[in-house]
């Protein structure tokens, strides 16, 4: 048969298959009529819509029953000094983390407001998250390109954001220094560039990596290019953040700026002589998710800072035990790392966050009735940024009324630099909270002796917090 015949024959099969696909599922003429036939057009929605195009939802929206003044009273409140900033970063798991330890640090020697350098923890924090991806494609290197963990580490070779697991493994191995020593630059505080140059590189060597090992490199030969590759990575953080000293001396001063002590330190010295926790064993995660099952233990694959560093393990647990322990800490003058889904109903310019701010349905006309676990399922709701907890209000009948968390989007935003929500807010929006072990009941301590349930590291639920 002519070949130029046979393919029409194979086109004309082809376009008849398609014709006969059934349109059952698509919009006929008939459906289409009856969709608009829905809309009836009131002058009231015309004017709906006027305003609609004309302005931001979030506007027209506002609740003005919900416009009361602000209750800014709380009845238990851990005291701090200063408000954080990181800037156009997504280092709010940094920021959360080393404000927990900085309370303590202040608190303990009465310090004026004081800081820990972000920009140091972070230079560690990339370049061990660069080795995190390298030593995965190595492990990996046998799978093929499209296998599930292979293109999950393609697709996220590094990022600025985490988790409190990142502050305790960094912190644990590389120390802290005060913020004087090693400052903020344009590239800590303006992250994206830095990180899409960070991320193109790592891939350009991950499939490097891939390529000498079909070619047949042994694992010492592999492991000799990922530390001349981290060596590359190594210049551009020193290009875009400084070098991480080795070294320094600083002046402890009290809070009325009067100096106390000089001397000069190391990095783990000066973590161990001004923090000496143990940060890995300390802490526990805890979750609300009632998406799983609650009393037991999770840990996330992949889910660390560092390749020979902590996954993400937690207990999932009902919010009302969440909040006793975290009632527990506060009364104890003790802050929390806190993490949840922020950007819902929250009014920025009072620092509210409240499920009553916004009044969508009245202005669309339907209602939104998921609830938590229906939008966690539909990927409608996460954890997407940590802060950190330390007040909460309580009422006659030890209740919780209301909860504030100290920000790091700066002084000037939201309530002093702090966001406030209510208790309802609270259970629908809170995730996450790492709670030290001493107000953690027994029977949760026992959860975290079952052996933990492992979870992909593409879980939705488990985006890195920014």
């Amino acid at each position: 048969m002519n070949k130029q015949i046979l393919m029409s024959i194979v086109l004309a099969g082809f376009c008849l298959q398609t014709q006969a696909q059934p349109d059952g599922g698509s919009i006929s003429p008939q459906m289409l009529k009856e969709i608009k036939q829905s809309y009836v057009g009131t002058p009231a929605d015309k004017a709906i819509r006027n305003a609609i195009c004309n302005n931001d939802i979030r506007k027209l929206a506002l609740n003005q029953e919900n416009m009361v003044a602000m209750d800014t009273y709380f009845s238990n409140k851990v005291e701090s000094k200063g408000i954080t900033n990181q800037q156009s970063s997504g280092r709010c798991w940094l920021f959360t983390g080393l404000n927990v330890l900085r309370a303590k640090m202040i608190a303990k020697y009465n310090l004026g407001s004081f800081e820990f350098s972000q920009s140091y923890v972070f230079f560690w924090d990339q370049l061990e998250k660069a080795n995190l991806f390298l030593q995965g494609v190595i492990d990996t290197r046998t799978k093929p390109l499209d296998d599930k963990m292979v293109e999950w580490l393609f697709k996220n070779p590094l990022s600025d954001g985490g988790q409190f697991t990142g502050v305790s493994d960094l912190v644990s191995k590389y120390g802290l220094v005060p913020k004087e020593v090693m400052p903020e630059t344009n590239s800590s505080e303006n992250t994206s560039r830095m990180a899409d140059l960070l991320s193109l590189k790592l891939r350009e060597y991950g499939l490097q990596l891939r390529d000498e090992a079909t070619k047949g490199a042994k694992p010492a030969a592999l492991a000799k290019s990922k530390t001349q590759m981290l060596g590359t990575v190594y210049r551009m953080l020193v290009l875009n953040l400084g070098v991480p000293p080795t070294e320094f001396t600083w002046t402890r001063k009290d809070a009325k700026g009067n100096p106390v002590d000089t001397q000069t330190y190391t990095p783990l010295s000066f973590y161990q002589a001004y923090v000496n926790e143990d940060l890995t064993n300390n802490y526990v995660m805890v979750m609300n998710d009632p998406n799983r099952e609650f009393y037991k233990c999770y840990e996330i694959d992949f889910d660390r800072h560092r390749y020979d560093g902590r996954n993400w393990t937690y207990v999932n647990l009902p919010v009302e035990e969440i909040k006793q322990m975290a009632i527990t800490s506060i009364k104890d003058s003790t802050m929390m790392y806190f993490s949840c889904d922020v950007g819902k109903f929250l009014n920025s310019e009072r620092g509210l966050l409240d499920v009553k701010n916004y009044d969508y349905a009245s202005l669309m006309g339907t209602d939104f009735a998921m609830n938590k676990k229906q939008r966690i399922q539909t990927f409608a709701s996460g954890s997407s940024h940590a802060m950190t907890l330390m007040a909460v209000d309580i009422d006659k009948q030890g209740n919780p009324k209301k909860w504030m968390v100290e920000n790091s989007w700066g002084a000037t935003n939201g309530y002093q630099g702090h966001l406030i929500m209510t208790d309802e807010w609270f259970n629908e929006y809170m995730f996450r909270l790492v709670v030290e072990k001493k107000y953690v009941p027994a029977k949760v301590l026992d959860v975290l002796k079952q052996k933990p349930i492992r979870l992909p590291a593409w879980d939705p639920m488990f985006a890195s917090e920014q």
